[in-house]
């Protein structure tokens, strides 16, 4: 288990203190106007305890009208920031780096809670440069509570990925049509927050590369680019499951992670999620050329799982699903309870 406990330099900033990130986890706890609760700081103060190198928040919504879910956290006011600095503080105090995972919902954005749905292909040009200069200033609003720095939720669909997608970006404009121009938006953000944030800031992007259209190899196309031009500090490869083969194309036969984990990465730092439930997964994936693993229900289960890897080379998460009195007993709260009960392998459905 040693390699899972080196430290790992970043480009900028401090370094991570091991190889073990925390997913960013949406949980649906926060207060209506998108403000951290208690429950959210509660959350923090555990996860901090638990020995990861670094703690994101749940997809935190940069504009009011780009949230997905009911009491999600937002980071679109500065009335927002005091909040956030506490959890900050809270993840700082426990020894590991953070950072807001930043989220606009896109074309998903639900209007039974103020969205207003945003899709790619209908934004004028002038609403697409607004919503990127919204993710720019909610950085800011991130360095100013105190996080290490950020990362771009650029998977499942959502905003950015929606704009790399030939599916749904139909435009034809700068920001639609051709590979680069897809691309553009998530581009333009992150020099944008490079720009203006402090040179110690951490940027991370979080990149998924099944469903809603999007191509593998244009995604590999893509992020090759921002590997060698080193614009970004951690890729985080958000897979189903980080050992799933590749069925089609020109890669096909060989491991997703592969596809990624094979490119030249000069100072960036390549890791990934996907059903990591064991110190041997865990390190199976440095193995196959992960610099770093993300867990996501492995740490709902045991807030603690780097401890428990750390000291049981052999551990292995509980199996799913569990009861909800599991969850309490951990100290989840019933907010996050509720909210993982949309999953019927996750929460006993037959357990009130």
């Amino acid at each position: 288990m040693s390699d899972l406990f080196e430290p790992l330099p970043l480009r900028h900033g401090p370094a991570l203190r091991n190889r073990i990130m925390l997913a960013p986890l949406v949980n649906q706890q926060s207060e209506h106007d998108g403000s951290a609760s208690k429950y959210d700081q509660d959350w923090m103060e555990q996860v901090a305890r638990g020995g990861y190198a670094l703690i994101q928040t749940g997809a935190t919504y940069v504009e009011a009208g780009g949230i997905a879910y009911e009491r999600q956290l937002g980071i679109q006011s500065e009335a927002q920031v005091a909040g956030l600095a506490g959890m900050a503080s809270a993840i700082r105090e426990g020894g590991a780096l953070s950072a807001v995972q930043l989220h606009h919902a896109g074309h998903r954005a639900n209007p039974a809670i103020g969205g207003i749905p945003a899709p790619a292909s209908i934004l004028t040009t002038e609403e697409v440069e607004r919503i990127r200069d919204s993710f720019i200033a909610a950085a800011l609003r991130a360095e100013r509570a105190g996080f290490d720095g950020v990362s771009l939720h650029g998977a499942f669909g959502w905003i950015l990925s929606e704009f790399l997608s030939p599916l749904l970006n139909h435009r034809t404009d700068k920001y639609g049509g051709s590979t680069e121009n897809r691309a553009r938006l998530t581009l333009e953000v992150i020099e944008g927050i490079r720009r203006v944030s402090g040179p110690d800031f951490q940027i991370g992007w979080r990149l998924s590369v099944e469903r809603y259209g999007l191509r593998l190899e244009e995604l590999r196309e893509i992020t090759a680019d921002i590997l060698d031009r080193e614009l970004i500090d951690y890729l985080d490869l958000a897979l189903w499951d980080s050992a799933q083969i590749v069925q089609a194309g020109a890669f096909r036969g060989r491991t997703m992670l592969s596809v990624f984990t094979s490119l030249p990465r000069r100072g960036v730092r390549v890791g990934a999620a996907g059903k990591i439930t064991s110190a041997r997964r865990a390190r199976q994936m440095l193995d196959e050329g992960c610099d770093f693993v993300i867990v996501g229900r492995a740490g709902i289960l045991r807030r603690d799982f780097p401890r428990q890897v750390a000291a049981d080379p052999a551990y292995q998460s509980p199996k799913l699903p569990v009861t909800a009195q599991y969850l309490r007993d951990g100290g989840l709260s019933e907010r996050f309870i509720d909210h993982l009960r949309r999953w019927p392998y996750f929460v006993n459905p037959r357990e009130a």
